[in-house]
């Protein structure tokens, strides 16, 4: 058995947890004092995930695209993630919510614009 101390990061509250692992499965967590504590314990100790929020240039502007992923993505592929949106080309015009990049690195997850660049 192994046992990891984390800080949730679900609430404001902080909780330190300490989750107990056995074979790579989550027996138990301890020191939560919400239901999402548990939930985010189980996630980060056996799959962690995240969102990915970036900036980036754009054809024909001074200003860059801030963007982010429409859902979190597996930790380990965030390097990925953000090689493929360093190597994307944006152009003129980008609307609040536009898909620039679907699939991110094949996740499942797109890259979307967070604010309109016109």
């Amino acid at each position: 058995m192994q046992q990891k101390e984390i800080t949730c990061i679900s609430c404001p509250m902080g909780c330190r947890m300490t989750v107990t692992l056995d074979n790579g499965e989550v027996t138990k967590v301890e020191g939560n004092t919400c239901k999402r504590g548990e939930v985010y314990a189980r996630q980060e100790c056996v799959s962690p995930m995240r969102m990915v929020t970036a900036v980036a240039p754009v054809k024909g502007s001074l200003m860059p695209v801030s963007l982010k992923t429409s859902t979190p993505i597996p930790k380990d592929k965030i390097k990925e993630c953000m090689e493929e949106i360093n190597r994307a080309e944006f152009s003129l015009p980008i609307l609040l919510g536009d898909v620039l990049i679907k699939n991110i690195a094949g996740t499942g997850a797109d890259i979307v614009a967070t604010k309109d660049i016109v």
